[in-house]
């Protein structure tokens, strides 16, 4: 279980520091219904995670890719695909930062955000983890690592609940940091989601490289 959870980190690591969610769920906490917008977002996006990522733990499972105990040429190319596809979106998201200087722009559905009702955050929430390419790519890798390494029913709840924990860990804090101290916490959280927005297209360029770069080199030793 151990080396499962050692090559779940580096993917939990890239949907953890996925700037647009956080600053999603600070934009929520500076509105009317800053409660109830922020927990909804938080249950969707943790159950966008887990659901997403056990749904290709099945399909793993069902596909018998690991049942060999050697890394099945299938596998391989799934996980030289996966790297190929978020070295793409390396590529666009470098090519898209701003210019040094220039505001970045945010997604337009940011600009209605402090207007969401409860449930209309938990779609959101869900979405991002669950439907957007790039998350929904490191969650089909972790579900692929843990469906192919052998492990029984519980070992797999464990690894898969240990993923969830820390991929959604960065939305969590902002949101219980919040709830318990709320007046401390808006200057932090301002500095923190203007760092964010300026520098969103760096840090998610870096990421998806150094995540695409690990799969595209597992899936090519898997073939050679």
């Amino acid at each position: 279980m151990g080396e499962v959870i050692g090559e779940l980190l580096p993917l939990a690591v890239g949907i953890a520091i996925s700037p647009v969610p956080i600053i999603a769920v600070i934009l929520m906490l500076f509105a009317p219904d800053a409660k109830g917008a922020s927990a909804g977002f938080l249950v969707g996006w943790i159950a966008g995670i887990m659901i997403a990522t056990a749904l290709f733990v099945w399909l793993a499972a069902v596909a018998d890719l690991g049942g060999s105990g050697e890394p099945s040429a299938l596998l391989s190319w799934v996980k030289l695909i996966l790297g190929v596809l978020l070295v793409v979106l390396a590529v666009k998201q470098w090519r898209g930062r701003p210019a040094p200087g220039a505001q970045a722009d945010l997604p337009g559905w940011m600009t209605a955000i402090d207007r969401f009702t409860t449930g209309k955050a938990l779609t959101l929430g869900f979405a991002l983890s669950a439907v957007n390419p790039k998350n929904l790519a490191m969650c089909v890798a972790a579900g692929i690592a843990v469906g192919t390494a052998g492990l029984d029913g519980g070992g797999i709840f464990v690894t898969v609940l240990i993923f969830t924990v820390l991929a959604a860990c960065t939305v969590a804090v902002p949101v219980i940091a919040y709830a318990v101290a709320a007046d401390r916490m808006r200057g932090p959280l301002q500095d923190l989601k203007e760092w964010l927005q300026a520098n969103n297209a760096t840090v998610m360029a870096v990421l998806l490289l150094v995540i695409g770069a690990l799969l595209v080199g597992k899936g090519f030793g898997g073939l050679l």
